[in-house]
């Protein structure tokens, strides 16, 4: 069974304290392998080169969406996605999860 401390994590969100928040708590539970990007293009690269094993995104974005992002990632790779979101809409969490979100938490 792998060591899920040694799993990578990419946190997507343009606000400082929210991705700082994650971040700080993500470490504090042992886990170091952590990626962080602000925008849909940073994170794709980090997609692409690092290869995280988990993802959580934010919907709201300054170069595009969360939905948009999703479906990019999903062109490349089955990692799992987590939409961390103040967007709570029923229309929003059946859309990421009809987009192939694996989960949608507000």
């Amino acid at each position: 069974m792998d060591n899920l401390k040694d799993k990578k994590i990419l946190i997507v969100d343009d606000e400082p304290e929210i991705r700082i928040m994650m971040e700080r708590f993500l470490r504090k539970e042992g886990f170091f392998r952590i990626y962080t990007a602000t925008d849909c293009a940073s994170a794709l690269s980090i997609c692409r080169t690092g290869k995280p094993d988990i993802a959580i995104l934010d919907v709201m974005l300054p170069d595009g969406d969360g939905f948009s992002l999703l479906s990019s990632i999903r062109q490349f790779t089955d990692t799992p996605v987590l939409f961390l979101s103040a967007r709570g809409e029923d229309e929003d969490r059946l859309l990421g999860l009809g987009l192939g979100a694996d989960d949608y938490m507000v």
